[in-house]
């Protein structure tokens, strides 16, 4: 699991601080042993399954399943020869409530997009973006831009589930275009997480330690720019300049689906105000939004028959046939069947992936990692590879044993820190949330290699916001950075 995402990662930040400290705690260390080596052998092949996606027919959820169940066994049974048997099952409790809100959080993110699919809304901003006369490339930097000014505010990963259902729907078949856009979706919303505390659970975590103050991130937001503008201008020179095919048929926005919209809004805004000012789980404030979502389809299936009746009465004066055809065939609202359509196998992959990372934790690996990071290089590089290793490895933890460590760094290596862990999983489809998430919502379309073949585009991007901040913000460098 990659967690570059605000709210969506925010419910498991309390469980991680706790399990981190779990791992830290670990009587055994068991880096230099064969059971290490065989965990991280079986990590290593899972993920080029996963990599393997597009060729092999292979749901990526199931290889991290199977390897989490291979690295937890493994460390059971050493501790049970070892006599701490219930240290692991503690440990493992600790992560899988992390995922239990992690899940929970997605969970209701997609059922509100699934509603809002529902409604009508994506096929009436199609509709409205055809007959405005948008070509390819403008769509491509309209829905760039919007999840790039979009995410420091909700949750990143929702922002680009949004932008790439547009797209879908836009640019129906388009498999060449959908994939460039999906690659630009996926870096803007992780550029645009990176310059607000809000905005990625490793800004987040940076600012409740007290080690950038609430204001200093913006410091970061020309870089974040930089970040994005560098490949999203590279990649815009191959999207043809022409627009995608007409569709006449009018797009009927269904009963409530503004309505829907701004419970969403609402939603956001509770979890939000859960955190910021009660100090509690997002998590919270998003259940409490599926429950507004519930009371709301429950009002529009009490009412549907008056509604449709009044609707019909209507249609029949305007002599409109294909209303009538339309209101003779409207099914109630139903909340429960937008939950069964989220994507279970990017929810099941977050699973195989945070307990696979999180069992390497256990066993010791991402301190060795961050320990030979900051032991033997200068800050300033240990936190650049941090960025690339963060494409691949989950950046909590990576973050949280940086933090633990506390090594002696200037405070523009703390804000550097916090921009390539939030822009380096935009190197690869499987580095962030927002990127795994679309591999599951356009399916064939966007995918591992497609995002692959950008990646030098991507790595000159992240090479450029690094030297942006390292020369617009050199007063905050000194000689321990």
């Amino acid at each position: 699991m990659r967690s570059k995402l605000c709210l969506s990662t925010l419910g498991g930040l309390s469980v991680l601080f706790s399990s981190s400290v779990l791992a830290a705690d670990a009587p055994l260390d068991l880096t230099t042993t064969w059971v290490g080596v065989f965990a991280v052998i079986t990590f290593i092949v899972a993920y080029l399954l996963v990599m393997g996606e597009e060729y092999l027919g292979l749901r990526k959820s199931k290889p991290v399943l199977v390897a989490a169940g291979i690295i937890w066994v493994a460390i059971g049974w050493t501790y049970v020869n070892h006599d701490f048997g219930d240290l692991p099952q503690e440990a493992f409790r600790h992560n899988l409530l992390e995922y239990a809100e992690l899940l929970l959080f997605l969970l209701v993110a997609m059922t509100y997009i699934n509603a809002m699919e529902d409604r009508g809304l994506f096929d009436a901003l199609r509709s409205w973006m055809i007959r405005r006369g948008f070509s390819y490339k403008s769509l491509f930097w309209l829905t760039g831009i919007m999840a790039f000014f979009i995410s420091p505010v909700a949750d990143n990963l929702t922002t680009a589930l949004l932008m790439c259902a547009v797209v879908i729907k836009v640019a129906e078949g388009d498999k060449k275009f959908i994939n460039l856009c999906c690659i630009n979706i996926v870096i803007a919303a992780n550029a645009g997480g990176v310059f607000s505390p809000f905005g990625d659970i490793t800004t987040l975590m940076v600012w409740q330690s007290g080690l950038v103050e609430f204001n200093e991130f913006f410091v970061l937001f020309i870089p974040s720019v930089l970040n994005y503008l560098v490949p999203a201008v590279l990649m815009s020179f191959v999207i043809e300049n022409r627009c995608p095919v007409a569709v006449y048929e009018q797009a009927v926005l269904k009963r409530g689906a503004f309505r829907i919209v701004f419970l969403f809004l609402l939603t956001v805004a509770t979890a939000v105000a859960c955190h910021s000012l009660l100090g509690l789980p997002p998590v919270l404030g998003m259940m409490t939004g599926l429950g507004y979502l519930q009371f709301f389809g429950y009002f529009l299936r009490k009412t549907l028959p008056q509604s449709v009746a009044r609707q019909k009465v209507m249609a029949a004066k305007r002599g409109d046939e294909a209303a009538l055809k339309r209101l003779g065939s409207v099914v109630p609202f139903d909340v429960f069947s937008r939950v069964a359509r989220a994507e279970w196998d990017t929810l099941l992959f977050f699973y195989g992936v945070v307990m696979c990372v999180g069992g390497l934790g256990f066993m010791g690996y991402l301190a060795l990692m961050s320990e030979a990071l900051y032991g033997g290089w200068n800050a300033t590089y240990a936190n650049i590879a941090l960025g690339v290793i963060s494409a691949v490895i989950d950046n909590i933890p990576v973050m949280f044993a940086v933090l633990t460590m506390e090594p002696e760094m200037s405070h523009g290596n703390w804000l550097l820190v916090t921009l390539t862990a939030g822009v380096g999983g935009s190197l690869l489809s499987v580095g962030s949330a927002a990127g795994v998430a679309l591999m599951g919502q356009a399916r064939g379309m966007y995918t591992f290699f497609g995002h692959l073949k950008w990646a030098p585009a991507i790595f000159l991007g992240y090479a450029v916001s690094i030297l942006a901040h390292l020369w617009l913000n050199a007063d905050s460098f000194n000689v321990f950075g």
